[in-house]
């Protein structure tokens, strides 16, 4: 998930993990499988790999789904992996989890940290970590698959477990949807999937009706000019300063022409252009990120961009076959990720009653994106929820609450969430999800 911001949390932080609202036989039976998760999930986090390079850990976790009893297909969109279970009448349930990680270099200290090093797609050197948690979807996604593999007398219908390539990219869910994930498999009515979360306590529950995350856009502007001496400015048209005038101008498509009550967000992130003190160059080069939630705000900033960018080459005088080139790019745009929120507000309930009030909290929308989106998004009758499942170990949590301290993000070299906690809780969420919603008799 690219950059998830800090869950707020309603309920005192001082409340245990081990708070329930009762003990049941899915607590108990994940509890007891703990062990041999966890061996899983250190074997996932020490060797991770990169988005689309998901070779090795698609195999190992298609066999354990093989093992369950589930029709496992490979190579879904790349190395995607879809593992079927029938069983009798009743709705189509999709639980997805993601397998890819970051080009970074582990520095948790964790006894179990990966030592992986690989080559970037540009061909650079990088070290390979689970930054973003996705190890702990994965082996998640495993308690579940075990969990409803041996409770089909608890429910019917049509199971769907789907290990997704290439989120961080964003081009995973896409890739996968194009290559007949609801044509050559069942057709889910639901979509389900939990993310780790890096500002919440290990073990709560976060949810959000309606957006949950925000389309993203990457965004190219290049500036052409006339280069010169810089001694000499008179004889040049100076692309440093019509992109910097480009860069403030753009600050009001979000303050100025964005409804306050909306949100968006414009960021320039890179401004490359010359090489020398004295030399003016014939071209500068922005790199932008856009972030929105509805279509509608979404085309309003992009077409603004293209609107303030070519006022301000007018307004510095360049000639027509000067103008500056605006290049969006579509491959990696990711949809806003949108939770049904009649569902979503049903399934909080669901959570309430199995975790306690104290673990279950409604957060606020983020700016981050998440490929997720694109289940919903390939047919919208479909009902879709992605959760937050916190991570921050609670004394950790509790010292930087008071002594005022930050805590590693997600996509930070340092991130350890406490994985036990996020696993567990993560199964028996989407266990307890995917029960209720197969539940024998049930709508």
């Amino acid at each position: 998930m690219r950059r998830l911001s800090k869950i707020a949390l309603m309920a005192a932080t001082s409340v245990l993990f081990s708070t329930q609202a009762h003990a049941d036989p899915l607590t108990d039976s994940i509890n007891a499988d703990l062990p041999s998760l966890m061996e899983i999930y250190r074997d996932l986090h020490a060797n991770p790999e990169l988005s689309g390079e998901e070779v090795q850990t698609a195999a190992k976790l298609a066999a354990e789904a093989r093992r369950l009893g589930f029709d496992v297909t490979e190579k879904v969109g790349g190395t995607g992996v879809v593992a079927v279970m029938k069983n009798g009448e009743g709705p189509t349930v999709m639980i997805r989890a993601d397998m890819d990680g970051l080009p970074l270099v582990e520095k948790t200290g964790l006894p179990f940290a990966s030592k992986v090093m690989a080559k970037t797609r540009e061909g650079n050197d990088t070290g390979v970590m689970h930054a973003c948690g996705h190890d702990t979807h994965m082996t998640g996604w495993v308690g579940t698959a075990r969990q409803l593999s041996s409770r089909k007398d608890e429910w019917s219908g049509t199971l769907v477990m789907i290990l997704q390539p290439a989120e961080e990219t964003g081009e995973g869910a896409k890739a996968m949807l194009e290559d007949g994930l609801y044509t050559r498999f069942p057709k889910p009515d639901y979509v389900i999937a939990f993310h780790d979360a890096a500002g919440a306590p290990a073990g709560y529950v976060g949810y959000a009706p309606g957006f949950a995350l925000a389309n993203v856009d990457s965004v190219d502007i290049t500036v052409p000019g006339v280069g010169g001496h810089g001694a000499y400015p008179h004889t040049t048209k100076d692309p440093i300063v019509i992109a910097s005038r480009i860069v403030g101008a753009l600050q009001t498509l979000v303050s100025r022409e964005t409804d306050p009550q909306d949100s968006a967000v414009v960021t320039v992130g890179s401004f490359q252009a010359g090489f020398k003190h004295n030399i003016i160059p014939d071209e500068a080069n922005l790199l932008l990120t856009v972030r929105s939630y509805s279509d509608e705000t979404r085309t309003s900033l992009l077409e603004g961009i293209r609107r303030i960018v070519k006022g301000e080459a007018v307004t510095a005088g360049l000639p027509e076959d000067k103008m500056p080139v605006v290049k969006i790019r579509e491959d990696e745009y990711t949809p806003a990720t949108y939770n049904s929120p009649e569902f979503t507000m049903e399934m909080a309930k669901l959570f309430e009653q199995r975790f306690g009030k104290e673990r279950v909290v409604q957060s606020q929308p983020v700016m981050g994106g998440e490929d997720f989106s694109r289940y919903r998004r390939a047919d919208e009758s479909i009902k879709s929820m992605i959760i937050w499942v916190g991570g921050v170990p609670m004394d950790e949590y509790l010292a930087a609450e008071k002594e005022g301290k930050k805590l590693p993000s997600l996509h930070s070299p340092f991130w350890a969430p406490d994985a036990e906690k996020v696993v567990a809780t993560g199964a028996e969420a989407l266990t307890a999800a995917a029960l209720d919603i197969m539940k024998p008799g049930g709508a």
